[in-house]
């Protein structure tokens, strides 16, 4: 199971000098199996401490020194921790279960600065949101992890060939029509699997449709099974209701009315701001577009929302693998999927050290309505997204927007084979759905 994030895991190591990490994303895409892979192959001794399987640890990190904490963790685990040629990586796993230790991590910085240190939580987001003053400032560095990447896919069931078709494309090239159908293939398998690392193992391991969907099944019940741990900011059914309508509403303008009309707005907003701390969906803000960067001008109160992964949205709302056999290639739920799918390699798309974010465009005007799926910026140059399920859609609101905001690009994503068109004052680049992690590579 390699991830792409192991080579910038390499590249933190290697800086001088190096802040502590702090590893956040949403429970069970990886962040526990991707440190100790990197501790246990790139350290001479790894230490792992998970406070959530053992809080007491977090009683030697209160009110004492660096130097007398670390004297006590090496007491425990018989690794020296304090030498600074000590080629030793000390993970904290876990840590939104002892929030009190976040500050300890700006001492290791300052006094034991070759000491290697990674921290990393689920919920910690959502933990820091009540204790923002834990968090240490400028003393460490942040690293966001997401679900498994279409190429991560592709490699972990050995296609090989493929990954290499989409890794090498390049404007202007072409795929062969063989070849296309294979990855069109390999992309609608992603939409009903998804990123998650043991929903990817398992299929990869076992070809079985069934028991991914067993795993997705169990993974949003673990995420249903964390809300009772919201319970002191917020009503646990309220948090599932608004889980629920996360899934039903993919790709639609976000209205607090969906998720019940006898829930409240600020309550709905409560709610999906801590579901979104805990990285379970993200918030796709409306941006003017007139220049960057888009989050300039971006609305809090107009947004779309994205689900964390595109299989666990298939399996929150039910789909089964022979319904996108029986409803069609890439018509499932008119295109709400591919614009997830395409979405969520968007956010991840980043640097790992940049938080994610999305915008879109819309205008709403009584009978001169127009939309444009996502809206990214390259530089100082802006490109809009459209994303459609199948080969066939306009592009009306495309044009628009092209037109006044005199872009001189845009992008459709579609399941046809690349191509490049000139229209009358743009360039339209068409790309399929497969390559939709390699956007920012092919514009560049």
């Amino acid at each position: 199971m390699k991830r792409t994030a192991y080579n910038e895991l390499l590249e933190w190591k290697k800086r001088t000098p190096r802040k502590p990490l702090l590893l956040r994303g949403a429970r069970q895409v990886g962040k526990s199996f991707l440190v100790r892979e990197f501790g246990k192959k790139e350290f001479k001794a790894f230490v792992e401490i998970n406070f959530e399987r053992n809080p007491e640890f977090s009683k030697i990190f209160h009110g004492g020194t660096t130097d007398g904490v670390l004297q006590q963790l090496e007491t425990h685990f018989n690794v020296p921790l304090r030498k600074p040629e000590t080629d030793v990586l000390l993970f904290l796993d876990e840590i939104q279960a002892a929030p009190l230790v976040l500050p300890q991590l700006r001492y290791f910085h300052e006094e034991y600065p070759g000491l290697a240190v990674v921290a990393a939580g689920s919920l910690l987001d959502a933990v820091l949101t009540d204790e923002p003053q834990s968090m240490p400032v400028g003393r460490v560095e942040y690293f966001f992890l997401g679900p498994m990447s279409f190429e991560e896919f592709l490699e972990a069931k050995g296609n090989a060939g493929l990954l290499e078709t989409i890794s090498k494309y390049a404007l202007g090239g072409k795929v062969p029509e063989f070849i296309h159908g294979k990855l069109l293939e390999a992309t609608r398998e992603f939409f009903f699997v998804g990123g998650m690392p043991e929903a990817v193992a398992t299929y990869a391991a076992t070809h079985s449709l069934l028991e991914v969907e067993r795993i997705k099944q169990s993974i949003l019940s673990t995420y249903q099974d964390d809300f009772y741990k919201y319970a002191p900011r917020t009503h646990s059914e309220r948090l599932r209701k608004v889980f629920r309508a996360i899934t039903r509403h993919i790709g639609e303008k976000w209205k607090h009315v969906r998720v019940g009309a006898e829930e409240r707005s600020r309550d709905v907003k409560r709610a999906l701001d801590l579901l979104e701390a805990a990285r379970v969906c993200y918030r796709v803000r409306h941006s003017a577009a007139n220049g960057v960067p888009l989050g300039a001008e971006a609305r809090e109160d107009f947004f779309k929302v994205l689900f964390l992964d595109v299989g666990l949205a298939c399996g929150a709302s039910g789909l089964e693998w022979k319904d996108l056999l029986d409803i069609g290639f890439f018509s499932v739920a008119q295109g709400a999927y591919a614009e997830q799918f395409v979405g969520q390699h968007l956010l991840y798309g980043l640097a790992p050290w940049r938080e994610p974010e999305l915008h879109y465009w819309a205008r709403e005007r009584r009978g001169a309505s127009a939309e444009v799926d996502y809206v990214i910026s390259k530089g100082a140059e802006i490109i809009p997204i459209e994303v459609k399920a199948g080969k066939a859609g306009t592009l009306k609101s495309l044009r628009l927007f092209v037109d006044e905001k005199k872009v001189g690009r845009a992008v459709r994503f579609n399941a046809e084979p690349p191509s490049m068109l000139r229209e009358k004052d743009f360039e339209l680049v068409s790309l399929p759905l497969y390559l939709a992690s390699q956007l920012r590579r092919i514009v560049g």
